[in-house]
């Protein structure tokens, strides 16, 4: 296990990259089909067999397949899908790429999901959907969603971007319930292909209209010129899949690494007065670790913590933003104020190193320092 330096800075995130993953690299290489080969059809398989679904569509990023689960779910303008503010931007924009709107619900303190008591609240006429956010790899409200959902006709679509490996509190794996769901590759994910994504489709028929959307609107035996659909270039490079399959031998492996990781700092941060850590479970539910985030005391300067713990040689960060605070979606109406929980979680949250070569002496750097630059 490969650690960092006492003299170099511990980095936010760094992927898993060794031979194997070299290997499948190079033998897309030698092959000469970059794209549209055999290896991306591989690893569909491959990830469908290890999460437990029938099937499992490529696309290019995580975005990508919240874009196309959207346009699959037939949600458009006048549409209002209910979500949560406190996530990454995409799981916004997705709706807004195709005129549907966003009504963020306030989210679960402990837990950071949408709060099923706060989307009931927010069901109206032209409420259509729900796009819950499995936040941190921590696994949504999904039962008391879909009773939300069955009540009303409302689709659902997961982002699971976050939460590959994550058990909900039924003990399913994330994306396994018969929901559209997403997952995503971005090299600080729990799998890494540097950009790349993962539709788990509802049935064979959205699963072909998929694989169409993603390649311009082709259909699988038409011509090269031949399209059915509007449709979109969100191929994912055989040269990334080679990267996902190899990723796949070994995920287990990873995400218990993660699990190891995230141990060592709930120990280590437990003598820092006034921060608060994750909650890896809770009865069923299982988180999987994809960042390691932390709140800090109320009275707490969080810029200037980050801009200490730099000079201490740990990276850091702020995060995650509440994305109803941003200029595009504020232009809907939204601001301060709205979602209390959400914005107070936001505010004092900050992100720190954390992959799965990370040993003692790394975490140990980090939570003194953490701890130092809090007095």
């Amino acid at each position: 296990m490969a650690g960092v330096p006492d003299t170099e800075t511990i980095p936010l995130a760094r992927p898993e990259i060794g031979a194997r993953e070299e290997e499948l690299v190079l033998e897309v290489l030698r092959s000469g089909q970059l794209s549209l080969g055999p290896m991306v059809a591989r690893f569909e398989r491959e990830f469908a067999e290890w999460l437990g679904v029938e099937d499992a569509v490529a696309v290019s990023s995580g975005t990508a397949a919240l874009h196309l689960c959207v346009r699959a779910l037939g949600w458009g303008p006048g549409d209002e899908v209910l979500t949560s503010p406190f996530s990454f931007v995409a799981s916004a924009n997705c709706l807004l790429y195709e005129g549907a709107r966003p009504v963020f619900c306030d989210v679960d303190a402990d837990t950071l999901n949408i709060d099923p008591d706060a989307a009931t609240a927010a069901v109206g006429e032209r409420t259509v959907g729900i796009l819950p956010v499995h936040i941190f790899g921590y696994p949504a409200a999904m039962p008391a969603l879909e009773r939300l959902a069955a009540n009303h006709g409302l689709g659902i679509l997961e982002d699971a971007c976050e939460s590959l490996g994550a058990v909900d509190s039924e003990g399913r794996r994330v994306g396994t319930r018969g929901n559209l769901a997403t997952f995503a590759f971005y090299a600080n994910k729990q799998l890494a292909t540097g950009e790349g994504g993962m539709i788990v489709p509802t049935d064979p028929a959205t699963a072909s209209l998929l694989r169409s959307a993603r390649n311009q609107g082709r259909e699988a035996d038409m011509g090269w010129l031949d399209h059915t659909r509007l449709g979109f270039n969100y191929r994912l490079p055989d040269v990334a899949a080679a990267l996902g399959v190899a990723q796949l031998e070994k995920l287990g492996e990873m995400l218990a690494s993660r699990a190891r990781v995230a141990s060592l700092y709930e120990e280590g941060l437990a003598g820092v007065e006034g921060v608060r850590v994750l909650a890896a479970a809770r009865g069923a539910e299982l988180r999987s670790w994809f960042v390691y985030t932390v709140q800090l005391p109320a009275d707490a300067d969080r810029d200037a913590t980050v801009a200490e713990l730099a000079e201490r040689g740990v990276a850091s960060k702020a995060y995650l933003p509440c994305i109803h605070l941003f200029p595009h979606l504020r232009e809907l109406g939204y601001g301060e104020g709205q979602f209390p929980v959400a914005e107070a979680a936001s505010a004092c949250s900050i992100a720190l190193p954390f992959f799965p070569a990370m040993g003692e002496s790394e975490v140990g750097r980090v939570c003194e320092a953490l701890g130092q630059s809090l007095c």
